[in-house]
């Protein structure tokens, strides 16, 4: 009678992590997009976000800094209690994701793959453009993801102007109609029916490259795709939460107040609950 009081009470004792957070983490303000279609397909989940505006950009660091700094983050969001960590960025996820999934025992997912999953069921003639960060780009890391999934042809275009141009709010100006063509046609000229937005400040300029684009060729957010990757990975771990007042955290490693500002473009609602932290 006594071990089974022991056993019961350890049980209690126990809390279950279903309500835990979900921990989200970019170089900056990108990764925001991703957070905004999570809370559409989950609409139920409490969400931390960790933008390392302290650093930005990550897309034209060494490997070996990008490693580093998002080592000190997830450690951060695993002190959170997160139950499950997205890499809501492209270059760290390119590389660092290999070597978070090892170091650390929480499930960690990253944007790379789910992307690359779905343009493959998208393209009819197997052939897929993406665009991203110079530091995306030269990883070849979808090109090497795509590969293992199907024999396709992969083409490639680093835009480094994409960045500053959504962070700065230049989205509809007159020369970044131009910028985008630039960047694109190439894409084109290889003839491809599919291109991956490879990073996560693209979904802010769909409609521009939209309209570059001829209407049979299918444009992949890898925000929508990794929202999904989530939600299969809670219902696949019963992990999934039912809280009826969900909570938004956010913290950054500097600037709150230029977070706040410009974040509200990739969230799409008002950003409250900032804290800067130093990981350091």
């Amino acid at each position: 009678m006594k071990e089974l009081l022991n056993i019961m009470q350890k049980k209690q004792k126990k809390k279950p992590i279903n309500n835990n957070p979900i921990g989200i983490f970019d170089s900056g303000f990108g990764g925001l997009t991703v957070m905004s279609e999570i809370c559409k397909v989950l609409p139920y989940e409490n969400l931390i976000y960790f933008g390392d505006t302290a650093h930005v950009p990550y897309g034209s660091k060494s490997q070996n800094t990008v490693i580093k700094f998002s080592k000190e983050i997830v450690s951060f969001l695993i002190k959170q209690k997160v139950k499950l960590i997205v890499i809501a960025c492209n270059t760290a996820t390119a590389f660092a994701l290999p070597v978070l999934q090892k170091k650390f025992k929480i499930p960690i997912v990253g944007v790379i793959k789910p992307g690359a999953k779905i343009s493959i069921l998208a393209s009819k003639n197997k052939k897929i453009g993406i665009i991203g960060t110079e530091g995306t780009i030269n990883s070849k890391s979808y090109p090497k993801e795509i590969n293992k999934l199907a024999k396709v042809k992969v083409y490639q275009q680093a835009c480094p102007l994409f960045v500053p141009i959504v962070e700065e709010g230049f989205i509809n100006c007159e020369f970044t109609y131009a910028i985008v063509q630039k960047y694109i046609q190439p894409l084109l000229n290889k003839k491809i029916d599919t291109i991956v937005l490879g990073c996560t400040h693209y979904p802010l300029l769909k409609n521009i490259i939209r309209k570059h684009l001829a209407g049979n060729i299918t444009l992949i957010d890898s925000a929508q795709a990794i929202s999904q990757e989530v939600k299969n990975i809670l219902i696949e771990k019963n992990l999934l939460a039912n809280n009826d007042k969900p909570y938004f955290k956010f913290y950054v490693s500097d600037n709150p107040l230029k977070f706040k500002k410009i974040g509200y473009r990739f969230f799409g609602r008002e950003i409250t609950n900032i804290k800067k932290i130093d990981l350091e």
